[in-house]
């Protein structure tokens, strides 16, 4: 599947839906995530339709085990709530936050994280270190408060976890 199939396929969602596509907020490995437009939703809301089955249900469990949580911030950065999601379609419905936010859960991992080496541990704090800078000690107590609740995110990046 090519972008323009992810497209046709966020237009087929957004329709029966009964939404317009609105802006692009974002793509990378995982798919993308438009902004769905309503007249008779109070707010606008994002889809994000995914590539694969694997990060599509990481995604999805993810954002349910927060919304059993209840859970609206992680140390005060937003976390965007479950609305809708589509199992076939690998498509997921969701509230639209403003900075500082928290989010992409397409490559955590629930209740455990992966077997990597001690080395390949120091590499990710490294690597995490340089992007995030003076905010990395931040990051990292908002990787631990969502550690609590099962989720460990491997990805974090200033755009998915953003200050300002």
């Amino acid at each position: 599947m090519d972008e323009e199939e992810l497209m046709e396929k966020a237009e087929a969602v957004a329709r029966e839906r009964g939404c317009t596509i609105g802006e692009r907020l974002g793509s990378g490995i995982h798919g993308i995530v438009i902004v769905l437009e309503s007249e008779s939703k109070a707010a606008m809301t994002a889809l994000k339709v995914l590539w694969s089955a694997k990060p599509y249900r990481r995604e999805r469990e993810t954002y349910e085990r927060l919304m059993e949580a209840r859970v609206t911030k992680v140390r005060g950065f937003n976390v965007p709530q479950l609305l809708w999601w589509d199992d076939e379609l690998l498509a997921l419905e969701m509230t639209v936050v403003a900075p500082p936010f928290v989010l992409d859960f397409a490559g955590a991992y629930l209740d455990f994280a992966p077997d990597f080496s001690p080395e390949a541990w120091e590499d990710w704090s490294r690597k995490n270190e340089e992007q995030f800078g003076a905010d990395w000690p931040e990051a990292l107590a908002i990787l631990a408060e969502l550690e609590e609740f099962g989720i460990r995110m491997l990805d974090p990046s200033p755009s998915n976890i953003r200050f300002r």
